[in-house]
């Protein structure tokens, strides 16, 4: 025990005598949380719209004045014909039109339907579905509406429309606010990224520096090397975690209605896991650079396939059972759970026990693939 804390000693003197790594731990966790959980949004807004009315109505009017009234789009321009809103759309300028055709009012109030044609710039096909969902909705409201006002009046009596009203009960966010969806992923995010590179970059540092052969050449066993070097990354990580969710809530105000143990409980297994994967890449590399390469690559992948930013239900079956050996997939879940539903260890224990066998699989084969020569 006192060889391995001798190595952690001399690890942390080192961490924190390297000028250029202390930003990293302390610096960049700050900023990243506040710039990526204020940028990275679900929520389309300011949405360029144009209209084409060729009824020139009271009707066409109150359509117009609903996307007019809306928070999500805005009224760029009126044009007189089509072609004119097409080369508006192809510079950038439009991202939607409405087109409202001649007779528009007569048809509706009359014949009880009519048609409306919309364009949508569909580039971005994520954007281009949310504005569609917007546009679907307040259509459909503004039908109910004049329903409504074209039953006022039936054979010369006033009839009270009668409608239903849905009242929608929203669980776990009821302000459906993306902040509290988004943030306890970006801090799953940014507390595996840095021990992972930080770790990777460890032993290769010391490779690097040649130091890596006289420690070789000692007495000091393959356990205790391992475990003096990667301890304080193990610790550094909590201290992400903690400075992660004091920020959530003293900023984000994320609603922590779980049991925050558990949450360290899990980070604690998850920990031991991202190290073994930086061991081993340390294991197989010869540079710091080449260290940070390969941990970028399966980093990108992890973080595009555990559910961060877009739902694992709406990937394709094949993806699915990959994300299945993705251990951040289970943290991101487990993070919502926790601090969003207030699950406790048996709804969690799924997870749990998942990590715990990868942690366990990885970290034997990292130190397996560890030589130390004498």
């Amino acid at each position: 025990m006192k060889t391995i804390a001798f190595i952690i000693q001399k690890e942390f003197k080192q961490i924190f005598r390297n000028k250029g790594m202390l930003p990293i731990l302390f610096v960049l966790p700050l900023i990243q949380l506040l710039i990526l959980s204020n940028a990275a949004s679900f929520e389309v807004k300011n949405i360029k719209f144009c209209y084409i009315d060729s009824d020139h109505s009271a009707v066409s009017r109150e359509l117009v004045g609903s996307f007019e009234a809306s928070n999500y789009f805005n009224v760029v321009e009126n044009f007189s014909s089509h072609k004119e809103a097409t080369a508006a759309m192809q510079k950038g300028n439009i991202d939607v039109i409405l087109e409202i055709p001649n007779h528009f009012e007569r048809d509706l109030l009359i014949n009880k339907k009519t048609n409306l044609s919309v364009s949508i710039n569909a580039i971005d096909g994520a954007a281009a579905g949310v504005a569609n969902v917007y546009i679907t909705q307040l259509i459909s409201n503004f039908n109910k509406n004049i329903q409504t006002q074209g039953m006022q009046f039936i054979d010369g009596t006033v009839v009270q429309p009668q409608s239903i009203i849905s009242i929608p009960s929203f669980w776990y966010n009821n302000t459906l606010n993306y902040k509290t969806y988004m943030v306890p992923g970006i801090l799953v995010l940014l507390v595996t990224m840095l021990t992972l590179f930080l770790s990777a970059m460890n032993i290769v540092r010391e490779k690097e520096m040649g130091t890596l052969e006289q420690i070789n050449v000692t007495p000091i066993k393959k356990y205790q090397f391992i475990i003096g070097k990667l301890f304080p990354f193990w610790v550094l990580g909590l201290f992400i975690l903690t400075v992660g969710l004091i920020i959530s809530k003293a900023v984000f105000n994320i609603p922590m209605l779980g049991n925050l143990g558990l949450i360290y409980l899990f980070t604690s297994v998850y920990l031991l896991v991202i190290l073994g994967i930086g061991l081993f890449i340390s294991n197989h590399t010869e540079t710091q650079q080449q260290a940070m390469f390969i941990a970028w690559f399966f980093t990108v992948i992890f973080i595009l396939m555990s559910g961060l930013f877009t739902p694992i239900e709406s990937m394709p079956n094949w993806a699915q059972k990959i994300t299945l050996f993705n251990p951040i997939r289970y943290f991101v879940e487990i993070i919502r759970m926790v601090l969003l539903k207030g699950a406790n260890f048996s709804d969690i224990s799924r997870q749990f026990f998942i990590i715990l066998g990868y942690a366990f699989v990885l970290n034997a084969f990292a130190v397996w693939s560890y030589k130390k020569t004498n």
